[in-house]
């Protein structure tokens, strides 16, 4: 089993954690790991693009011309898509892009991406977060006193609406549950800061 460092809010050493092995001890799989990303982008996507095609288009009710005797091509209406201010032939229509991995794919993709963390040493185990009320201060003096300056996410067992509101304000800081936590978001942060009751829950849920 994985051993990390059990840190106070404040810095100092709390002892160590054992981590489930099945959760945070695997070898990451790199292709699982891309297909959940791929799945998760295609599911942002707003897929609200439109164009007209000619039954769409506003006028071309009446046929241009005669059909025989002109010398000139046969034309059923000045909206076809071979005319300027035509229809469109085959263009994009509204649709939803998002689809989902089979649940066992899903599972050892959050598996790999905790695993990741662990093996590359930006995994941070606190023993608690407790913040009285809402300020920014607060957690800025957290990630200062664990000396970490780049891009975090921060994991809790249970939503803390003063842990989350107290990192509104910073843009480098993503404040998420547990039930909350995807593959996207882990790889994008450089830090997990996990609660101990967090890792402990991530590791009954996930094994």
């Amino acid at each position: 089993m994985p051993k990390v460092a059990l840190l106070k809010q404040d810095g100092s050493k709390a002892g160590e954690v054992e981590l489930n092995d099945s959760v945070f001890g695997i070898e990451p799989n790199e292709h699982v790991l891309h297909d959940a990303v791929v799945m998760q982008q295609a599911s942002l996507r707003q897929g609200t693009h439109a164009v007209k095609n000619r039954s769409d288009v506003r006028g071309g009710g009446r046929k241009p011309w005669r059909q025989k005797g002109t010398g000139r091509a046969r034309q059923g209406s000045i909206r076809s898509p071979q005319w300027v201010g035509g229809g469109v032939v085959f263009g994009p229509t509204p649709r939803s892009y998002s689809y989902k991995l089979p649940r066992k794919v899903r599972r050892l993709a959050l598996q790999s991406a905790y695993s990741s963390k662990v093996k590359e040493e930006n995994l941070v185990v606190l023993e608690n977060i407790a913040i009285d009320a809402p300020k920014t201060k607060e957690v800025v003096n957290m990630l200062t006193a664990l000396e970490v300056d780049t891009k975090v996410l921060i994991v809790t067992a249970d939503k803390d609406e003063n842990v989350i509101r107290s990192a509104n304000n910073l843009q480098s800081v993503k404040v998420l549950t547990v039930e909350q936590v995807n593959v996207l978001d882990l790889l994008t942060h450089d830090k997990l800061i996990l609660t101990k009751e967090a890792a402990e829950k991530a590791g009954e849920v996930l094994a």
